[in-house]
């Protein structure tokens, strides 16, 4: 890449070359953002939430969350087809809990953080 010349000049350029880099690559702000459009709900937000802090059904996540158990499912979908959420079977239930991946330990951190921030006590 040939050397990048600003317009203006703020002793940034140290970092110019390898930001444009960065800024060359689309499909990873595309990742992000898909994650964050996904957690734009706050229905599927909370139970993100939740599953973070247990392993549960779809039939008690609906009671938790004051919500259908077809609209828990299909957040549910959601958040596991992001890789953020996993189940597992037990003869005819299936109990999901939140991946333990860095994205989602992340995302979880980052989410009680905002809550600490912003919530009064």
């Amino acid at each position: 890449m040939p050397d990048l010349q600003l317009p203006h000049h703020h002793g940034e350029g140290q970092n110019t070359k390898f930001l444009k880099a960065q800024l060359s690559k689309p499909e990873t702000f595309q990742t992000v953002a898909g994650t964050f459009k996904l957690l734009d709900d706050s229905s599927r937000l909370r139970i993100f939430w939740l599953l973070c802090h247990c392993e549960e059904c779809v039939i008690n996540i609906s009671v938790m969350v004051e919500m259908t158990s077809p609209a828990v499912s299909h957040h549910l979908r959601q958040l596991k087809d992001r890789g953020l959420i996993v189940s597992r079977r037990v003869g005819k239930e299936v109990y999901y809990k939140a991946a333990d991946t860095e994205q989602s330990i992340l995302l979880h951190q980052v989410i009680e953080k905002i809550m600490e921030i912003s919530c009064p006590d």
